[in-house]
């Protein structure tokens, strides 16, 4: 028996899962370097131009609620996918190791978060959808019963019910990250100390 007997699991979750652990690497590996170059000062800035990212990826929201007109809107998805993604994985390495304060710490945790409901929304959302539609029609091609297709499909069907409640994280979440953030940044000015 396989370890991940369902293609939803294989297909679908596993990738996300791979996005995720890429996007802690890719920050601890980043940091390593910053520290072993002695570049440690040069993640203090990062948190700028990831920042700058995050707010450059709400141009997709904005198209999505008809506040930009033109463009499309697949092109906007796809820009706010990737400048989300390369701006939060500035803000973890700018956030790196360092236990300075709680407030950076929440919004980071925050951000994490977000991040990782939105990968849920991009990578896993449709295709599980295409995934137990097609599963569906597939099983009734072989002429099983409705109630024998619904219990083919249980563990699929599940899988999909659950991550159908994304968005009741996302947009949320992103308030609180962009609230700690903000709470953040004033206090980085109020306490300027850049040396």
């Amino acid at each position: 028996m396989p370890i991940f007997p369902s293609t939803l699991w294989r297909e679908h979750i596993l990738p996300f899962a791979f996005l995720v652990l890429l996007l802690g690497v890719l920050t601890l590996a980043g940091d390593y370097l910053l520290h072993r170059l002695n570049l440690v000062w040069v993640g203090r800035y990062l948190g700028i131009p990831g920042t700058i990212l995050i707010i450059g990826s709400l141009m997709y929201s904005l198209r999505k609620r008809k506040y930009i007109k033109t463009g499309n809107p697949k092109n906007y998805l796809n820009i706010h996918e990737l400048a989300a993604w390369l701006g939060s994985l500035l803000v973890l390495i700018h956030a790196g190791i360092h236990f300075n304060a709680i407030l950076p710490w929440l919004a980071t945790v925050a951000m994490g978060i977000n991040v990782i409901s939105g990968l849920v929304g991009k990578m896993l959302l449709q295709s599980s959808r295409e995934h137990v539609q097609s599963q569906r029609d597939s099983y009734q091609l072989r002429g099983l019963s409705r109630p024998e297709v619904e219990q083919a499909i249980f563990w699929d069907s599940v899988t999909f019910d659950a991550m159908t409640q994304w968005r009741k994280v996302h947009i949320p979440i992103f308030i609180v990250f962009a609230v700690l953030s903000l709470g953040h940044i004033i206090s980085v000015f109020l306490f300027w100390g850049w040396q």
